[in-house]
């Protein structure tokens, strides 16, 4: 509820509603009443691929610019750049931007915006004051080559890692895992582990850049579409695979570590506090490794365990 009278406040009250919304799989979005709330506005709701953050590429990539921007401002203008905000938000609005064609002010008014570049055209800057004008311009200008410089470094990184790559339905593929090590530490891969499990096999094209995967009883309470970065392609024989499904494997892709005994222990001080750590033996479907973890946290997250090593 919160949720949607949000919404309407701050998308629907200034812009209409949207023919089609793209989210990703957030709970709040994949909830029933969020769903009969886009149905009753007449909003198609659009859901992006699992596992696949990068599908709705131009949000992330503009949060990337404006993250970029911001920084920038920060190192141009110090303790002082909240004070810039306002000419950040606009030169983004009012600068052009390639997969539409034209400005996004343009875009959404039907013209693009007036800024203080053209004022001493039209003969605005004796009201204003010219030290006013000379200073505002010269800050927008600032702005809109740290914009595109931003703009141009991340396509450039984009475009490095791209690959064209496609399947067949029929296909043998393996699928990008992201294994726990340790407690509450999320890595994509280690040295020791793979960071591919399957194979399996394509049964469906979903798009230009998603398949639906068969997968095995024990993956059944997945989502069986992947976007194709998750995915490479199996050139093995079919008897060949890679390490088998854990039983321990959650829905969110990871596979977490148990912790089998405490090899030793230590204090180390962390602003002017001690902290009691253990160096752990950690088992991860079948491979061991050492870490070293605060007592506390092991404590929290694994209670019965912690018990078992303090009584023995």
């Amino acid at each position: 509820m919160v949720l949607a009278r949000k919404y309407v406040q701050e998308i629907v009250r200034l812009y209409g509603v949207p023919v089609g919304i793209v989210s990703d799989r957030d709970p709040k979005f994949t909830s029933n009443f969020w769903k009969a709330f886009q149905t009753e506005m007449g909003t198609r709701v659009h859901m992006s691929t699992a596992y696949h953050p990068q599908t709705d590429g131009q949000s992330e990539r503009t949060i990337q610019t404006l993250e970029d921007l911001l920084r920038m401002c920060v190192l141009d203008w110090g303790g002082h750049w909240v004070d810039h905000l306002s000419l950040v938000e606009f030169t983004y609005n009012n600068g052009y931007q390639a997969s539409i064609g034209m400005a996004p002010y343009e875009a959404l008014y039907g013209r693009p915006c007036r800024t203080p570049l053209c004022w001493t055209q039209v003969g605005e800057m004796s009201t204003l004051g010219a030290r006013f004008v000379q200073e505002t311009t010269e800050k927008i200008r600032v702005l809109k080559l740290n914009m595109k410089e931003a703009q141009d470094r991340h396509k450039s990184y984009a475009d490095k890692r791209r690959k064209e790559l496609e399947f067949e339905v029929g296909d043998s593929v393996y699928l990008k895992m992201a294994l726990l090590r340790g407690p509450n530490r999320s890595i994509t891969a280690t040295k020791l582990s793979p960071r591919y499990k399957g194979p399996f096999r394509v049964v469906e094209r979903v798009g230009p850049v998603a398949y639906r995967l068969e997968l095995p009883e024990i993956m059944q309470a997945f989502h069986k579409v992947f976007h194709l970065s998750m995915l490479k392609k199996c050139l093995h024989k079919d008897e060949e695979v890679l390490a088998e499904i854990p039983p321990d494997l959650q829905a969110n892709m990871t596979a977490e570590a148990r912790p089998l005994r405490v090899l030793d222990r230590k204090i180390t001080e962390l602003r002017r506090k001690r902290i009691l750590m253990m160096r752990v033996l950690w088992d991860r479907n079948g491979v061991q490794e050492e870490t070293w973890e605060p007592e506390a946290r092991i404590e929290m997250r694994f209670r019965k365990w912690f018990r078992e090593q303090a009584a023995a």
